[in-house]
C-alpha cells in the first residue's frame, strides 16, 4: 500500500510539473483545450489543466530571415534567368499563424517565387538589372497583404542574385569592355588634345616675344643709327639750316652746311 501511495504522489508531481509553464521573452505559446483553441500565452508563468489543455504551438516572435533557392523567371522580352530572394518576416499574430496555413515557410516561399515572376513578366531584362529597388518594394507590399491573414509581417524583401544566362553575361562583359575602351579612348583623345593645345600656345607666345624682341632690338638699332647719323653730322658740320630768323639751326634732312 505505501508503494502505490508513493506511486500515485510521484505521479501527481510529475503531473504538476508539466502543468507549470514559463513562456520567454520573445515568444508566444497557443493552447487548446479538448481540442479547441484556448488562449495565447505571452511572457511570463502560466498553469494548464493536466489532460485537457495541451500546447498546440509555440511560437518565436523575432524577425526571422529566410534565404529561398534561385527561381527561374523569363522577362518581357523572354530572356530566362535565375533569382534569388530573401524575406524578412515577423509573426505578428500567433493564432492565425498556428491555425492559417499547414506549412506558413513553405508557403511564402511559393508566393514569393509567384509574385517575383508575375512582377519580372512585365520587365525587359535592362529594366530587370536596374530596378532591384523597385521589385523589392513591389514584393515586399503583395507579400506583406498575403500573408497577413496568415498573422505574419513581411518586412523587407531583397533580390540577393539575379543570374542571367551565360549567353547574356557574356555579351554584358564584351559590352562593359568595349565602354571602358571607349572611354579610355576618350580620355586618350582629350589628353592629346590638351597637350597639342599647350604645345600650340607655347609656340605662339614665344613668337609673340620672339617678335616683340625684334621689334625692340630693330628700335635700339634705328635709334643708335640716328644718334650716329647725328654726331657725324655734327663733326662735319653738315645737317644745319637757317631758320627763317637767321638762326643756325640742327635738321636730319639738311644736305649742306649752315655755311653752305
Amino acid at each position: 500500500m505505501p508503494v502505490v501511495i508513493l506511486i500515485v504522489v510521484i505521479i501527481a508531481l510529475v503531473v504538476i510539473v508539466n502543468c507549470v509553464k514559463i513562456v520567454p521573452q520573445a515568444h508566444a505559446v497557443v493552447v487548446e483545450r479538448l481540442g479547441g483553441y484556448l488562449t495565447t500565452w505571452s511572457v511570463g508563468l502560466h498553469f494548464k489543466v493536466p489532460f485537457i489543455d495541451r500546447i498546440a504551438k509555440r511560437v518565436l516572435l523575432k524577425e526571422q530571415v529566410v534565404d529561398f533557392p534561385p527561381q527561374p523567371v523569363i522577362t518581357k522580352d523572354n530572356v530566362t534567368m535565375q533569382i534569388d530572394t530573401v524575406v524578412y518576416f515577423q509573426i505578428t499574430d500567433p493564432k492565425l499563424y498556428a491555425y492559417g496555413v499547414e506549412n506558413p515557410i513553405m508557403a511564402i516561399e511559393n508566393l514569393t517565387a509567384t509574385t517575383l515572376r508575375n512582377i519580372i513578366g512585365d520587365l525587359e531584362l535592362d529594366e530587370t538589372l536596374t530596378s532591384r529597388e523597385t521589385i523589392n518594394t513591389k514584393m515586399r507590399a503583395t507579400l506583406d497583404v498575403a500573408t497577413d491573414p496568415w498573422g505574419i509581417k513581411v518586412n523587407r524583401v531583397e533580390l540577393k542574385n539575379i543570374i542571367p544566362p551565360k549567353a547574356i553575361q557574356d555579351a554584358m562583359e564584351k559590352q562593359m569592355k568595349a565602354e571602358r575602351e571607349r572611354r579610355e579612348a576618350i580620355l586618350r583623345a582629350e589628353g592629346e588634345k590638351k597637350s597639342t593645345i599647350l604645345v600650340a600656345e607655347g609656340n605662339k607666345e614665344s613668337a609673340i616675344l620672339d617678335a616683340e624682341a625684334e621689334k625692340q632690338a630693330a628700335i635700339l638699332r634705328a635709334e643708335a643709327q640716328k644718334e650716329a647719323t647725328i654726331k657725324g653730322s655734327r663733326r662735319s658740320g653738315r645737317g644745319y639750316i637757317k631758320d627763317p630768323a637767321g638762326q643756325c639751326r640742327w635738321s636730319p634732312y639738311a644736305q649742306r652746311s649752315c655755311s653752305g
